[in-house]
């Protein structure tokens, strides 16, 4: 299917099963690499486990201690580690596969490994979602009838687990996904996924900030690079009636001064949201180099050979303004030639001939992010 009909068709729209959406699929990570992954203390783990008898759920969050897992049982348990594309290459090489959706919308790839039975009970999420089977069988049950023009599905929450798990769930449609197939649900359609046997699934989610998330951050904006001069005024005011009373000429005044604080210009709107959106959720600020290299020897290796290769939790896109480009890079903005900001955001590692073929104030750029920590020198020797 080209990439524009599932656009037009599906997302967003309605749910989409894949078979063989990766022919011939090889998990590039092992149950034992998840494992491992999840006793790392930076790693974002949950352990699911339901009892079945008891209809209870028990929900216990990482870093797990590797003898904890032979104790686990052989049924009805789920293990998940968000963001494993930023910590395995080979998981975060799929995501090309996606680059018909803009990179900066896809937030992680989570990995889930479920022995038989193992679920993390019927839910709904709000943002799309690409469910890639990569080991086993997973059965999968959705409940499509809203997005089909039919009924809306309730949505009340079970008040007895710390899930957000549906305390009802009737679905309409009902999979076996095995290696290679995928699912494609877009945003608030309950599905409840089962494994058959020991089962990996690959989780490829969308960043999708909520109003709040957006307003939040847009006013905490407005409010730290808001003019002190830009004030409550009244210079029409009138003998009050009612000194008491806050009447309408006042809450005019008010939505005059609050409208003072809007962003009119397009660029400071497009620079605020680069920044917002390339932001790394997960993870704290990226450590700058204590010492670093001078620019002629990270050049000469560059010249010789090396690479800068991106860090994993650098997120970067950019945005045309003006006559050039904004960069944005985990926050931060960068005004460069619109060339190479395009460069630099799709460039997952930079070479001497791309490093070559950029303007001075990119070469500038990358120096400046490969000292504050955003990229990692690779010698040649080390390949």
């Amino acid at each position: 299917m080209p990439p524009a009909q599932f656009l037009r068709d599906y997302w967003q729209k309605q749910p989409l099963l894949i078979r063989n959406a990766f022919p011939g699929f090889i998990s590039p990570m092992s149950p034992e690499d998840l494992a491992g992954l999840a006793c790392e203390e930076t790693a974002l783990s949950r352990l699911v486990a339901h009892d079945r008898a008891s209809d209870k759920w028990l929900l216990r969050h990482g870093p797990f201690e590797e003898a904890m897992f032979p104790q686990l049982g052989d049924h009805d348990w789920t293990l998940l580690v968000q963001d494993v594309d930023k910590w395995d290459m080979d998981v975060a090489a799929l995501l090309p596969a996606f680059d018909f959706l803009p990179r900066w919308r896809i937030d992680d790839v989570m990995v889930s490994f479920a022995a038989p039975g193992g679920s993390v009970g019927a839910h709904v999420d709000q943002y799309d979602v690409f469910l890639l089977q990569a080991e086993g069988h997973r059965r999968w049950q959705i409940d499509a009838r809203q997005a089909l023009g039919q009924e809306a599905p309730p949505t009340a929450f079970r008040d007895d687990v710390e899930l957000k798990l549906l305390r009802e769930f009737h679905p309409s449609h009902d999979w076996v996904l095995g290696p290679g197939d995928m699912l494609y649900l877009p945003p608030g359609v309950p599905h409840h996924g089962v494994a058959e046997d020991a089962c990996l699934t690959f989780s490829i989610g969308m960043r999708a900030p909520s109003a709040a998330e957006l307003l939040g951050d847009f006013v905490d904006t407005l409010a730290a690079e808001a003019d002190e001069a830009l004030r409550y005024r009244d210079p029409d005011l009138a003998p009050a009636g009612d000194p008491n009373e806050i009447d309408a000429a006042a809450m005019t005044r008010v939505v005059a001064a609050l409208n003072a604080l809007r962003m009119n210009d397009p660029d400071r709107l497009g620079d605020w949201f680069g920044r917002f959106i390339t932001l790394y959720r997960s993870a704290g600020e990226l450590a700058p180099l204590q010492t670093p290299p001078p620019r002629i020897e990270v050049e000469w290796d560059l010249g010789h050979g090396a690479q800068l290769l991106r860090h994993p939790w650098s997120r970067m896109a950019w945005r045309k303004a003006g006559k050039g480009a904004r960069l944005y890079v985990s926050g931060r903005e960068l005004a460069l030639p619109a060339r190479d900001a395009q460069r630099l955001a799709a460039a997952s590692a930079i070479d001497g001939a791309i490093y070559a073929a950029l303007s001075q104030a990119g070469r500038d750029a990358v120096i400046e992010l490969f000292a504050s920590g955003h990229y990692q020198m690779q010698l040649d020797e080390e390949e």
